[in-house]
């Protein structure tokens, strides 16, 4: 009998940037997200203690990455992605006046059918965020 092997979760997502620096500052200022590491290439965020956004400039992983405990193989990515970032069903008027105070749009609502709530948005480089309450998935 073969035991059945389970993931665990998402431990990272990534996005990829035209300008570092621009997404950084986005990222933690707009989005109060605390920098964990990063470099030229990349910087790295940790999200509710959970998981991990990695944001790579866009066309600075394209070769091996040799790091005196192995590698980490060539990606990139294009076009507008999304993410989905959880939060508190109580907070989002809170996320709502937060965005409208650093000039950020939000471009569509939605009411999901279990009872969650998400509004989309973008960040400066065209990827759609949204925030989401509990009752949109089984699982949140």
């Amino acid at each position: 009998m073969t035991k059945r092997l389970k993931l665990g979760r998402v431990l990272e997502t990534a996005l990829y940037v035209d300008d570092l620096d621009r997404a950084a500052s986005f990222y933690t200022e707009v989005l109060g997200l605390t920098s964990l590491n990063g470099d030229g290439r990349f910087h790295a965020y940790d999200v509710g203690g959970t998981s991990v956004l990695l944001l790579f400039r866009r066309g600075g992983t394209l070769e091996t990455v040799h790091m005196p405990g192995g590698t980490i193989p060539p990606h990139d990515g294009h076009g507008p992605l999304h993410i989905a970032f959880a939060i508190g069903a109580d907070e989002l008027p809170a996320w709502e006046k937060r965005l409208d105070t650093h000039g950020v749009a939000i471009e569509g609502r939605t009411d999901w059918p279990r009872g969650g709530h998400s509004i989309y948005f973008r960040d400066p480089d065209g990827h759609l965020l949204e925030l989401v309450t509990p009752g949109v998935w089984a699982t949140y």
